[in-house]
């Protein structure tokens, strides 16, 4: 007899078990919220936060510089500005472990290779699926595009809205956090500096 219901992504058919004191950490924080980790909507509960919370981390598990690995050297003379712009993305707090969900702009400035426009996006994901910090997520993004890549110059801007300040503490919604990393020519030559951030939006 076939199922009319459709896959569900917290089917835990095929998937490993969560671990015993994993799931026990969230009933414990479940009834310390007010709540009763035994009523029949929260039974499953334990299993399914465990889950959510190992694919929220899941750049834990790589290496985001594994995406700069394969370069492209034939780019026919080109040697202006590579601009990704507006990469949706959403990660977490450290310290409160809540949403951060914003969007990022990477640009180089490339020597003698490119690499395919959307690893600077797998960069950026690989980063922000951990615990975070906006600062600290810029830095690595950056950081990392200028190892791999060594180009002339690296920006890095992210914009994003934190759930630790809009949904608890001084609840201010509609507030946009701005963080930016400066490299090379970037950093160096302020027209150069001025013409990425234009193209970037922020100009």
């Amino acid at each position: 007899m076939s199922s009319l219901v459709g896959p569900d992504e917290d089917d835990p058919r095929g998937k490993p078990p969560v671990p015993d004191h994993v799931q026990d950490a969230i009933r414990t924080l479940i009834e310390w919220t007010g709540d009763d980790p035994s009523r029949e909507g929260l039974l499953d509960t334990p299993a399914r936060v465990a889950r959510a919370w190992k694919e929220y981390c899941l750049g834990y598990t790589e290496d985001p510089a594994v995406h700069l690995s394969r370069v492209f050297e034939e780019v026919g003379g080109y040697n202006e500005i590579v601009l990704l712009k507006d990469i949706p993305f959403q990660s977490h707090c450290e310290h409160h472990m809540a949403p951060i969900i914003g969007k990022a702009a990477i640009a180089y400035l490339p020597t003698n290779r490119v690499v395919g426009i959307s690893k600077l996006a797998r960069v950026l994901h690989g980063f922000a699926r951990r615990l975070q910090v906006q600062e600290r997520l810029t830095a690595e993004v950056a950081d990392c595009i200028w190892e791999h890549l060594e180009p002339e110059g690296v920006a890095v801007v992210i914009e994003a809205s934190h759930s630790c300040m809009t949904a608890r503490g001084v609840r201010t919604p509609g507030v946009g956090m701005i963080t930016s990393r400066m490299m090379g020519t970037f950093l160096d030559d302020p027209r150069s500096r001025e013409e990425v951030l234009k193209l970037m939006g922020y100009g």
